[in-house]
């Protein structure tokens, strides 16, 4: 891995656990409602994704499909009123896990076949969301539990339909372009409970053009020089990133319940993955 591969990696990296905190901030610490703060961040992104592609060194068109754009308005929208109500660290953990595991439940549902080891791979996983929705003092809201897993099955299911695009920055500028109707008829609908200052107007900007826009350009472009599995296995920084921005910068605790129910969801999906890269 070259040093701007590697730089490139943990940009994006801190870029995707800057979703989790700048939504957590906004929802928490400002006025804007979860529907505005959706409508904004896909406009934002979609904004600039297409400038980019306008004026990149090869101009492009956008592309992507509707079907992808409503599994990514459905993440985003999951996503903001989830974070209503859960830590940031706990939120982007159910996130990956929903994503990875829904992910892998595909391969399997599409007869690909699992060794022991990846099975107790996933098994150790599960258990980690287990661990982490059980009832208790630090347990995570249960319908902003059930929203962002509703999230991350939305993202991987977007995923899926992604791979193997021969322009996935095309696809991805296509589909937060065709995902503004979406988040517009959302807007429409909570009209009457809409509200926002100054402040969370911008956590949304920031989060739509830095940390989705430009976040999954600088991705894109460390892409090439990443394996299969370097890119499978740096995204369970992630939800690790996110917990201790949330700590640090929000005050957010780290509780056992969460340090035990992340070691066993991210061990048993890098035991996936490790087994799948070998096999």
């Amino acid at each position: 891995m070259t040093t701007r591969t590697l730089l490139l990696t943990a940009l994006a990296m801190l870029a995707f656990a800057g979703n989790s905190i700048l939504c957590r901030i906004a929802l928490r610490d400002t006025a804007i409602d979860p529907a505005s703060f959706t409508g904004l961040r896909i406009v934002a992104g979609a904004l600039t994704l297409w400038l980019l592609l306008r004026f990149g060194g090869a101009r492009q068109s956008p592309g992507g499909d509707w079907f992808s754009a409503l599994a990514l308005f459905v993440y985003a929208a999951s996503f903001s009123y989830a974070y209503i109500n859960l830590d940031a660290g706990a939120g982007a953990l159910l996130l990956f896990g929903a994503v990875q595991l829904s992910m892998l439940a595909w391969g399997l549902f599409r007869g690909e076949r699992f060794s022991v080891g990846q099975i107790a791979g996933l098994l150790l996983a599960l258990s980690g969301l287990l661990i982490l929705l059980l009832p208790g003092s630090s347990t995570p809201a249960l319908d902003g539990a059930l929203l962002m897993l509703l999230s991350g099955v939305a993202w991987g299911v977007y995923s899926l339909r992604g791979r193997g695009t021969s322009n996935p920055l095309a696809a991805t500028a296509g589909n937060f372009i065709k995902a503004v109707p979406f988040a517009a008829v959302l807007c429409l609908v909570m009209l009457g409970q809409q509200q926002w200052d100054a402040p969370g107007v911008v956590y949304a900007l920031l989060s739509g053009a830095l940390a989705s826009g430009i976040g999954y350009a600088i991705w894109y472009a460390a892409l090439p020089g990443l394996a299969a599995i370097q890119a499978a296995s740096v995204q369970l920084s992630v939800p690790l990133l996110t917990a201790i921005a949330g700590a640090v910068l929000l005050g957010e605790a780290l509780t056992a319940t969460l340090i035990i129910s992340g070691a066993a969801i991210l061990g048993g999906i890098a035991m996936v993955l490790s087994i799948r890269s070998r096999g």
